[in-house]
């Protein structure tokens, strides 16, 4: 079996940065990946270095798949199972073992999901999951963001840097703020999401106290925007399986160089918490990128 000498996990923004980095480190580098991940949920990109016009997550995907081939990156799609190994890795994928010298995780952070009909439906119609990426396109609209903890606050003060509008919907929730604010929150149970080509606004459950005289059981609360923030869990099961350490929040605890607390395990992007952004993920698919050629050439030396 071949020995690789670095395999990436993740095709999005870190996990093609690295690629890159290491095919012209001259590593010959593998990307597996499951598909496109949370760049699915982008409609449009348009802060980043040298976009003239937006471009969706999609494309944006598309396009470094194109980039990486081009440079010779092997590309495989197939999903990873486990990795085990210390000094040299093997992993384990639907498609059979792959060994290897180094990894470099960029898997991406899975954000919490929601049951509630009408989310996925709207998904880059008007159901966004981060304020600090499309907040400018509702200026001065009627927005709503769904949560009851302060992920959902700081992603409420956001938008209310835009608009005046906002309103924390908990999903018949308690709140869990752990500070002062001046947001209005509503804590009535979500119906399902509403609207025609783009999102219209949240039905909701009433409680049968607050009961409306026309005797309805549910209300409807317009919105142009609604920004799904229930937290964020970190997509982090291999490096705790391997048994890497963690951050607090469950992200993968990684150095200034991408390194984790396995030598030859590298991590970068959403994974590692932080700013949840494509120019931080290609930031550190970069110094890992690096880092793992740096660590290859030093255990060749030996």
């Amino acid at each position: 079996m071949k020995m690789e000498h670095v395999v990436i996990i993740g095709a999005g923004p870190a996990g093609i940065s690295a690629a890159l980095y290491t095919a012209r480190g001259n590593l010959d580098p593998l990307v597996i990946h499951t598909g496109i991940g949370a760049l699915e949920k982008a409609e449009k990109i348009e802060n980043y270095y040298g976009l003239e016009k937006p471009l969706s997550g999609q494309e944006l995907f598309d396009r470094g798949i194109a980039q990486a081939k081009a440079l010779g990156v092997r590309v495989m799609e197939t999903q990873v199972l486990g990795i085990s190994g210390f000094d040299t890795f093997t992993i384990r994928t639907t498609d059979g073992d792959i060994e290897t010298e180094s990894v470099i995780l960029a898997t991406g952070s899975k954000r919490a999901a929601s049951s509630i009909p009408g989310i996925r439906e709207y998904e880059g119609k008007g159901v966004s999951y981060c304020a600090i990426c499309d907040a400018f396109f509702y200026r001065g609209k009627q927005v709503a963001v769904l949560g009851n903890s302060d992920f959902a606050l700081h992603e409420a003060e956001q938008l209310k840097n835009v608009t005046p509008s906002v309103t924390i919907y908990t999903n018949g929730e308690k709140p869990e703020f752990s500070r002062e604010h001046d947001i209005q929150v509503n804590t009535m149970k979500i119906q399902s999401v509403e609207g025609g080509n783009t999102v219209s606004g949240l039905r909701m459950e009433q409680d049968m106290s607050t009961l409306e005289s026309d005797g309805q059981k549910e209300s409807f609360y317009p919105a142009d925007g609604i920004f799904v923030a229930l937290g964020t869990a970190g997509s982090t099961e291999i490096a705790r399986q391997m048994g890497a350490e963690l951050t607090e929040k469950g992200n993968i605890r990684v150095n200034q160089e991408m390194e984790t607390t396995i030598p030859g395990l590298f991590a970068a992007g959403d994974c590692t918490g932080g700013l949840l952004q494509v120019a931080t993920a290609v930031s550190e698919g970069c110094a890992a990128g690096i880092s793992a050629g740096k660590y290859i050439r030093r255990k060749f030396k030996k």
